[in-house]
């Protein structure tokens, strides 16, 4: 087995994941876009909370990374589907092991986000 990477370094592996997946909205796009090919309105539909136009800097900035292939059919009224391409199911699998711990988790968490609101340091009980 490989020892662990220098996360410290700046050509550690490990920074550069992080950089891919480290927004607030590329994780969830990917855990969406795990089920298979999304349309873009699909995508809109099931992240309720994010805007049109985060959405689609957020799906560029992923089909850029490799992470996404888009498909645009050219059919009135025009439609164009997402998938994740065999990178982005890869990077779906430690996504969805931290989503997992999330709902595990959730009074850390929320002791987490109170912290946050009163500014005191967040404590496991």
């Amino acid at each position: 087995m490989d020892p662990p990477a220098d996360i410290l370094a700046a050509d550690c592996p490990a920074r550069r994941v992080l950089s891919l997946i480290g927004n607030k909205w590329t994780p969830v796009v990917i855990y969406c876009l795990s089920g298979g090919v999304q349309r873009f309105s699909a995508l809109q539909h099931r992240i309720p909370d994010i805007s049109k136009k985060m959405l689609i800097q957020v799906l560029r900035d992923m089909e850029r990374a490799g992470l996404v292939e888009r498909t645009v059919y050219h059919v009135v009224p025009p439609k164009t589907e997402y998938r994740l391409t065999d990178a982005g199911m890869h990077l779906h699998e430690p996504v969805a092991l931290l989503c997992h711990w999330a709902s595990n988790n959730t009074p850390l968490l929320n002791a987490i986000d109170a912290a946050r609101e009163t500014g005191v340091r967040a404590t496991q009980k």
